[in-house]
């Protein structure tokens, strides 16, 4: 009996972890991606200690880690008079067994392509293929529909789909043709990076202004050591009327810096120029804070979605590449259990997709970036003393509460065994039993 291989659609951070996921429990993958050639795009993200562990145990350590990026050590919010309104540690600095990671977007993505290749094969990831479709089969098989870049389609069989296709999953779209269309609250951001001086602790994520109208920042790079100046990330966002800012503006698009520097005149202090920081970069991408409402269920059949496919969410918690590398360690801990088939992306559908649904939902509510919120309802955003607007105890206990939520907890973290104990594998006879071929 022929074993029919896992059939991964999209080759981003979570299919490509998806796929190293499934070698290292033993299970024969293929991922389809629609591009024909994999580039290293994107700003940057944070990976939070629960990925950077997960990692880790896909043999991915922090010495990889430290190539394309760094280790954060503080995340702070910033009221419009330049005052604190929250900082703590992150990372080691904060009590975790990981460290939390600033990193370059593709360049993570580049990295998990060059392990996939290596560990799996050069036919690992077959590009310029996009699955458009799929189809249950009686016979436990899945048949997914492939179009290539240049029209031309053919069918696949494969044990299970697993859609890590994103935000724009056509997965997800046949397995709820319902859904609503993308959700927009309004905010618009605009990313780019520039050469600048760290500040406060020279690796802080900082959160600066208010839930309306805010700059963020942090470097994900160390500082060279000629010049002093590490690599900057940073944000720009504003949030104008929906209708109107959506019928003005594309999805994603590059923009001059110039087309919209105007809206941090003047957000300048003794410890940051905005304006400066904004002016050092040679451009930037303009993009709206975008989600999908929550689905009742991430999985029809043999196929399941994970990532940004199955709970697409805004970027305020960052934790959306955290999340999907999480899904996929969790889901191959349910094969490993259940074995090559529907029972076990069912357990993984029931204990997820309820409470990371609700993540999404807290996202939309600003995220860990909801004290900016306070702060601006009762005070305007301008304080000397941020003790007589939020108490401390109000600010940690907010802050808690979304680490829970996010699965970043520092003592349910630290206390958790490994997701996929080591060299587990799925049982031979689960997969031929899963797998029926033709």
């Amino acid at each position: 009996m022929t074993e029919l291989p896992v059939l991964v659609a999209g080759a981003g951070i979570g299919g490509l972890a998806m796929a190293l996921t499934l070698h290292q429990i033993g299970v024969p993958c293929i991922v389809f991606e629609q591009v024909r050639e994999l580039k290293p795009l994107g700003v940057g993200i944070n990976l939070q200690p629960n990925a950077v562990r997960e990692l880790g145990d896909l043999g991915i350590g922090v010495e990889d880690l430290d190539r394309i990026g760094m280790p954060a050590r503080e995340w702070a919010l910033v009221g419009l008079n330049g005052n604190d309104i929250y900082s703590e540690p992150r990372g080691l600095l904060a009590g975790y067994r990981w460290p939390q990671y600033a990193v370059h977007r593709g360049e993570l993505q580049m990295l998990l392509y060059r392990e996939v290749v290596e560990r799996i094969g050069p036919g690992a990831v077959r590009t310029g293929q996009r699955v458009v479709g799929y189809r249950n089969e009686a016979d436990g098989a899945v048949t997914a529909s492939v179009e290539a870049t240049d029209g031309s389609r053919s069918a696949f069989r494969c044990a299970l789909l697993i859609g890590a296709d994103g935000m724009h999953s056509a997965v997800r779209a046949q397995m709820h043709p319902d859904q609503p269309p993308i959700h927009w609250g309004g905010a618009i951001m605009w990313r780019g990076v520039s050469q600048g001086v760290p500040i406060r602790s020279g690796a802080s994520f900082v959160g600066l202004g208010t839930h309306r109208h805010r700059f963020v920042f942090y470097p994900i790079s160390p500082p060279d050591p000629v010049t002093g100046l590490a690599t900057i990330n940073w944000i720009a966002e504003v949030t104008v009327d929906a209708a109107e800012g959506r019928k003005n503006s594309g999805w994603f698009r590059p923009v001059a810096i110039d087309d919209f520097i105007h809206h941090f005149d003047g957000w300048t202090w003794d410890w940051l120029d905005v304006p400066a920081l904004l002016s050092g970069a040679a451009g930037a991408y303009e993009n709206p804070m975008i989600d999908r409402d929550p689905v009742p269920t991430w999985q029809d059949g043999r196929v399941i979605l994970i990532g940004d496919a199955a709970h697409p969410m805004y970027p305020t918690g960052s934790n959306g590449a955290s999340q999907a590398i999480v899904d996929t360690r969790a889901l191959g801990a349910s094969l490993v259990e259940h074995g090559l088939g529907e029972s076990a992306l069912a357990a993984y559908d029931s204990r997820f997709c309820g409470p990371i649904s609700q993540l999404v939902l807290r996202n939309r509510g600003a995220g860990p970036f909801g004290l900016l919120n306070l702060v601006d309802e009762r005070c305007g955003g301008r304080f000397d003393n941020i003790d007589d607007v939020i108490p401390s105890e109000e600010r940690a206990a907010f802050m808690a509460g979304y680490k829970k939520a996010a699965g970043f907890a520092i003592d349910a973290l630290n206390a958790a065994p490994p997701t996929i104990a080591p060299g587990a594998k799925v049982g031979a006879q689960l997969r031929r039993g899963a797998a029926l071929v033709t």
